[in-house]
């Protein structure tokens, strides 16, 4: 049984207390320090990213991941044929959707039935400190949602964009709306009017020039990024909680986790340094994408086509893109289906916290679940399967008379509009333009037809970074990439080979 304390105003009882307490505090962290080296090997050694997946297109530095729920051991009750897209920022790696398996956002989308992509931008080099918003929507996110559509033969998928990745993903359902069946933006910074937090008064033109770092640094180092961040919270980034992780040395769970979180911290990528200036100006300090102001490459981002079924997932104690920086956003695009769920939790928080995994995760699996086309592929399937045939009405009778009737010729008919339909007009103006002059060369002198040459920027896949690289090799127009080697034309550009010859293959 304790003694009891003597009398506090007794000078010989209050040294004693102190120097029981001064025991106490030793042992405790004598204890504490015990635990050290093995909590310290354990955050050294944590894994992420665990959920199985292959590598199904690459681009520069791109790699779009698709994810293999057999290999997870993840057996849903149902699947779904519409694919989920996930467009990540820019800034650090996109593991920590994939943190750990109780804590994976990709996880709970694959347990719910969805095929799941995801966009892994990797690092860039100073090479690409040149690319703009527009390489990375029109070109990267433009590529990796066909990719996606082929592979799953569904003509629109589900896009989901969180932080950075949410505010492009809206910008190419701007441009492309008849690709994308359903948006997903968590934690999307869309509407900057004083309601962007510490970030936006941070990055006021008053107080900041990005184009400074960048002409600076050329890509903008994560390093840079990583202090900003860490300063809009420095109490608790710098101090409070290695506090706190001394203080749970001898909890294994708890170790753990953090060490997943200071390793993802700790891996921050560097952003191109053009598509930061551009992200900084057009949105932070011109607030253009909410105003509808905004453009790529000459091209209107009009928010008013936004006109998919619409899902915002923001945090309430969100203090890197504050609810109301995403919020208003609602009220300018063109859906009538918009959906809104604020939860009680930080910005990294949505896709860690254990509560969001129970009660937030769940609901946007059924969001897009729900907003399964009716004519996608499975549908069609499924329809198909449970039609018997004492089912068929006199109306389905009658069209399979009508059908039978208006024979093979209607059919021809009928495939061939879909053909013309699925046409992408992108695609067919620039095809067109160097059909036009392949006539030409026949027509003509080689070198009046080389002045007269469309620049190669008008043939498909061949975007603002990539012309700009052949404009400096001297193949300025279309004859001059027919003349050239394919070989030679990749190592200029830096675009892979398969890509080089489809631009090959449109010049021929």
């Amino acid at each position: 049984m304790a003694s009891e304390r003597a009398d506090p105003f007794n000078p010989v009882s209050m040294a004693l207390d102190a120097q029981r307490t001064a025991l106490e505090t030793m042992t405790q962290a004598t204890e504490s320090n015990a635990d050290l080296p093995e909590a310290l090997a354990t955050v050294q050694s944590v894994e992420v990213g665990q959920t199985p997946s292959e590598v199904v297109y690459r681009e520069n530095k791109l790699e779009l991941l698709h994810y293999k729920p057999e290999e997870a051991g993840i057996e849903p009750e149902e699947t779904h044929d519409v694919p989920i897209l996930i467009v990540y920022a820019l800034i650090n790696k996109p593991y920590i959707l994939d943190l750990q398996p109780e804590r994976s956002v990709v996880r709970r989308l694959l347990e719910a039935g969805h095929d799941v992509y995801l966009i892994d931008w990797n690092e860039p080099s100073r090479m690409d400190q040149h690319l703009t918003l527009d390489d990375y929507v029109n070109r990267y996110i433009e590529n990796c949602v066909d990719e996606v559509r082929e592979r799953s033969g569904q003509d629109k998928i589900n896009v989901l964009g969180y932080c950075m990745g949410g505010t492009m993903s809206a910008m190419y359902a701007a441009l492309h709306p008849e690709k994308v069946n359903a948006l997903g933006l968590m934690a999307a910074g869309l509407c900057f009017q004083g309601t962007g937090g510490v970030l936006e008064q941070w990055g006021s033109d008053e107080y900041y020039d990005p184009e400074e770092v960048t002409d600076t640094f050329g890509n903008v180092p994560a390093e840079f990024l990583d202090v900003g961040f860490a300063l809009m919270d420095p109490v608790d980034n710098y101090v409070s909680k290695y506090i706190r992780f001394y203080e749970n040395l001898d909890n294994e769970d708890f170790v753990e986790n953090f060490g997943r979180m200071e390793r993802w911290l700790s891996e921050g990528i560097d952003v191109a340094g053009e598509a930061y200036d551009q992200f900084l100006r057009d949105l932070y300090q011109e607030n253009k994408l909410y105003e509808n102001e905004m453009y790529l490459d000459g091209t209107h981002v009009n928010v008013e086509n936004i006109d998919m079924p619409v899902l915002q997932i923001m945090g309430e104690y969100d203090h890197l893109i504050p609810a109301d920086a995403s919020k208003p956003f609602n009220e300018v695009v063109g859906s009538d289906d918009v959906t809104t769920i604020e939860y009680a939790t930080g910005h990294i928080g949505l896709s860690v916290s254990s509560s969001s995994h129970e009660e937030v995760w769940p609901e946007v699996c059924e969001w897009y679940a729900d907003r399964a086309p009716a004519t996608s592929t499975g549908a069609a399937e499924a329809g198909a399967e449970a039609a018997e045939p004492d089912d068929v009405t006199a109306a389905d009778e009658a069209a399979e008379q009508t059908a039978a009737e208006a024979g093979p010729a209607a059919e021809e008919a009928a495939v061939a509009q879909t053909a013309a339909d699925d046409a992408e007009p992108t695609d067919a103006s620039a095809e067109a333009e160097v059909a036009e002059d392949a006539e030409d060369v026949g027509a003509g002198d080689g070198a009046d037809v080389a002045a007269d040459s469309p620049d190669v920027d008008t043939i498909a896949g061949i975007g603002p970074t990539y012309a700009d690289r052949l404009h400096e090799a001297g193949i300025a127009s279309v004859a001059d990439l027919r003349d050239s080697d394919p070989t030679e034309v990749a190592d200029i550009t830096g675009a892979p080979v398969a890509r080089v010859e489809d631009w090959f293959e449109q010049v021929e």
